[in-house]
């Protein structure tokens, strides 16, 4: 990764923390079967498993995770994100830090999550972080909910975001090998990961999938007006799929998890 690169890098990471309260009101949540499916990954359940969820942002995931009975510490890295979380979770432990360094002892986990977060990471310390603090048998479970790119609407707002772009948005797709390959580039140990995949939809108000497309750190480096012309363009597209207002969104979540030894 070239200067530039990680400087452009570093300001996307940090762009959510001027709209914590824009991406908690309106980001997707994760459904009940992805935790069913790392559960059954891991071959252990989270209820009163001990689980630190790196990334944890405005507290979407780790308000999930403890719903299931999981002892959860958040980490999070931004302070308007941060900030965000303890409005909405004060009881759950926040701790400020990043998946390179975790402050945390060896083996004291049995969960690692990253909900949309590991991709800010860099994988050569991140990974090795993780295994140092997980217990034998622990998980690391990273995903990322995808747009479901099979849906034609989906796919023609998806291309519209790329030539806004010059392409730099296109949703990245693959098989097992290639998520992996992608979340671990650079890795010097790459564990052995299982790949699963779990489709659900929400509906919303039109209002909040724009919003929630103006949530993503793409648009919020752009700027507010260029963000504003892109959406009022699309609000014009979405209405002629969806004129009653309620858009159905589709997402397939892409999870690898990955055990300790």
């Amino acid at each position: 990764m070239t200067a530039d690169s990680r400087a452009h890098h570093h300001t996307r990471a940090h762009s959510f923390n001027a709209a914590a309260a824009q991406y908690a009101a309106n980001r997707p949540s994760y459904p009940p079967t992805l935790f069913d499916t790392m559960e059954n990954a891991a071959g252990h359940p989270l209820a009163g498993a001990r689980a630190i969820d790196v990334g944890a942002g405005t507290g979407i995931a780790t308000t999930l995770l403890h719903a299931r009975g999981a002892n959860v510490v958040a980490v999070e890295p931004g302070a308007g994100m941060a900030g965000q979380f303890r409005q909405t979770l004060p009881d759950i432990p926040l701790v400020r830090g990043d998946g390179n360094a975790l402050p945390f002892t060896d083996a004291s986990a049995d969960f690692v999550t990253y909900a949309q977060a590991w991709h800010w990471t860099e994988p050569a310390r991140a990974a090795p972080e993780a295994m140092r603090v997980l217990r034998p048998g622990g998980a690391l479970a990273l995903w990322w909910n995808m747009d479901a790119l099979d849906i034609p609407w989906i796919a023609a707002q998806e291309q519209r975001v790329a030539r806004y772009f010059g392409g730099d948005a296109v949703g990245k797709k693959g098989g097992t090998s290639a998520r992996a390959e992608r979340a671990f580039a650079g890795a010097i140990t790459v564990p052995d990961i299982t790949h699963h995949q779990v489709r659900w939809t929400r509906s919303v108000p039109l209002d909040t999938h724009l919003a929630n497309i103006g949530s993503h750190s793409i648009f919020l480096v752009l700027g507010e007006e260029g963000t504003a012309s892109f959406l009022a363009e699309e609000r014009e597209h979405l209405l002629e799929v969806f004129p009653d207002g309620i858009v159905e969104e589709t997402y397939d979540v892409d999870l690898l998890v990955a055990l300790r030894p």
